[in-house]
């Protein structure tokens, strides 16, 4: 289904929840090319970065800078992935003030199936709205690959569950949720493999707070 770009919060809480997806991501799953949700706090001069990818063709990359933010996103099997003349419409319909978003090669603007963006003052997301009349209402996957942005920390236990087949004690995902600081027992009650030194590692990439 096609996500409704008032479902998507505001700027500053989609880049708390997209940190913390991505530290305990990385706490579950040390290996970063095993992962679904990443994010690099120094993407860029003033940008960072936040990603999906599920290993089968589908992905998301979500851009924050002095813009305001924009996703780019492609769930590889809906009518609109691959589109040159949807491509196309992002191009011509995000703003030119997102040109380090747009023209970034590692995202793959050439190569989607949904785009919202949104500048620092504006009181909504804006989504492109593809040119072509018979695809405007068609799934695009945003709703689907962009859940776990936008839902509670219990379903990211879910997810784990299904994904890594691991069950996580969700007290301890809920406190990665609030952003509460990295402690060695938060590391350890999600994965008492993982050393603490390492997890701190991976908050520094993100940009997480360490105890």
């Amino acid at each position: 289904m096609s996500l409704k770009p008032t479902s998507l919060p505001d700027i500053p809480i989609l880049h708390t929840r997209a940190k913390a997806l991505a530290m305990v991501e990385a706490i579950v799953s040390p290996e970063w090319e095993d992962r679904y949700y990443s994010f690099n706090a120094s993407w860029g001069e003033g940008e960072e970065m936040a990603s999906m990818r599920n290993g089968s063709g589908d992905d998301w990359f979500l851009l924050f800078g002095p813009f305001g933010a924009a996703i780019k996103g492609l769930a590889h099997e809906t009518p609109l992935a691959g589109s040159k003349a949807f491509a196309a419409t992002v191009q011509d319909q995000v703003p030119k003030s997102f040109s380090s978003f747009l023209s970034e090669p590692a995202f793959g603007m050439d190569w989607l199936s949904y785009c919202y963006w949104r500048n620092p003052d504006d009181s909504a997301w804006l989504k492109v709205s593809p040119a072509d009349s018979t695809t405007q209402n068609a799934d695009d996957g945003s709703e689907k690959f962009l859940a776990l942005l936008l839902e509670p920390a219990s379903s990211y236990v879910e997810f784990a569950e299904w994904y890594y087949e691991k069950t996580l004690p969700l007290e301890f995902v809920e406190r990665i949720y609030r952003h509460e600081r990295l402690t060695e027992e938060l590391v350890t009650s999600l994965n008492p493999e993982l050393a603490f030194s390492e997890a701190k590692a991976f908050a520094a990439e993100i940009g997480y707070p360490v105890a």
